[in-house]
């Protein structure tokens, strides 16, 4: 008998540091741009917008809509074998900011632009904790 194989986890480098030590405590944070204000995810050097250098690491209230999706009907990586298929979203904050992850708890049918959603959390470790999105509760 096989086990199956383990999701992917991604390396916490010292720019994501702070983003991986909130996700641990189920909070998320994003990038804002101390010169206009605007979130940014994932952090950036300079922001697109005014082309500050200087950004705080800001609490998000996890809450948004899909603004875009995709279904993953291919196997890419053997971690996720199981759940094949799966949705990829690309979330519009409310608070600002857009962010991509997986969509959970939340059968295929339902999944639609516009579509509020919050924050969960899956721990891949010690580590890192993972932000995905699942339907927001009404």
């Amino acid at each position: 008998m096989t086990s199956a194989a383990a999701k992917p986890t991604p390396e916490v480098t010292d720019e994501l540091r702070p983003f991986f030590a909130a996700a641990r405590e189920g909070r998320l944070v994003v990038q804002q741009c101390r010169g206009c204000g605007r979130r940014r995810f994932p952090p950036r050097e300079i922001c697109s917008h005014c082309l500050g250098r200087q950004a705080d690491w800001v609490a998000s209230s996890g809450r948004g809509t899909i603004f875009s999706f995709n279904v993953m009907h291919q196997v890419y990586h053997p971690g996720f074998a199981a759940e094949v298929p799966y949705a990829v979203v690309l979330v519009e904050l409310e608070d600002g900011g857009r962010m991509i992850a997986n969509l959970v708890d939340c059968p295929l049918e339902r999944l639609r632009i516009g579509l509020p959603v919050e924050v969960v959390f899956e721990a891949r470790g010690p580590e890192v904790s993972l932000p995905q999105f699942r339907p927001a509760a009404a």
